[in-house]
């Protein structure tokens, strides 16, 4: 989203325009009223633009991990049963690893018939086929690797992938921000130093960027609940950015 704050006390952008001024007709001196009009030209104020990033590196605070589990039989309310069962034991083992029934979220649930098909043959029902799919926020990322291996264990039979973020961005979108604002400001003073003019007041600044959450990463394959040890997930570092323009008017 571009957000647009404009500096108070100040229009925006000054286009130069052209006023006409007719000369007064004065009805006692008997003077034609076809004298010719003036034009006066208003010139716009010279103006500097100029772009500036602030970025802020940090370690995320929280992961999300999407999973689903799928369970097929001959009807479908059988397989609705089985994937509840299912579902009721993950929704136990998450528990257990200390994930909060609020960052617990169903985010797809599908039921679809299943059949075999033969060339030349009609296609005959297999059965039912249940996808439930769960969105899960963990705030301890300590936690990650054996959250995964607890619903696996539980019934868990696809992992869409983790991603990682942070539970309060703004903090870290302020701080770009700021560096942001003096990055120009640092950048206006160097060009109005280098030309030779007086700086004047900002006219208008315009912000672009943000926080934007992390994409899920795939994996690809499940571990057996056999292996004792949790699975290995490193969170890495995240970059909140914000690009700002800027227009600061010039004093000759």
């Amino acid at each position: 989203m571009i957000r647009k704050i404009v500096a108070a006390g100040l229009a925006g952008t000054l286009l130069a325009t052209t006023a006409l001024t007719a000369t007064p007709t004065s009805a006692q001196s008997g003077l034609s009223s076809s004298s010719s009009p003036t034009a006066q030209v208003i010139k716009s104020q010279p103006a500097l633009t100029l772009a500036a990033t602030g970025e802020v590196r940090l370690a995320p605070d929280m992961a999300v991990v999407t999973f689903a589990v799928v369970s097929e039989a001959e009807t479908a309310r059988a397989a609705m049963a089985l994937n509840a069962s299912s579902m009721n034991a993950v929704f136990s083992a998450l528990g257990r690893t200390g994930v909060e029934e609020r960052h617990i979220q169903t985010t797809g649930l599908n039921l679809q018939a299943q059949f075999d098909y033969v060339e030349n043959q009609s296609p005959k029902l297999r059965g039912y086929q249940v996808s439930n799919r769960v969105t899960v926020r963990v705030m301890d990322l300590t936690r990650v690797g054996t959250s995964i291996d607890a619903v696996v264990a539980a019934g868990v039979n696809q992992i869409e992938g983790v991603s990682f973020g942070l539970s309060d961005p703004q903090t870290a979108e302020n701080e770009a921000r700021r560096l942001a604002v003096r990055a120009l400001q640092a950048k206006a003073r160097l060009y109005s130093d280098s030309l030779g003019v007086t700086l004047g007041g900002i006219r208008s600044l315009n912000e672009g960027g943000g926080y934007t959450p992390q994409p899920p990463m795939p994996m690809f394959s499940l571990r057996s609940s056999a292996m004792a040890e949790a699975m290995p997930v490193s969170g890495g570092e995240l970059s909140v950015r914000i690009d700002v323009t800027g227009v600061y008017d010039i004093i000759h």
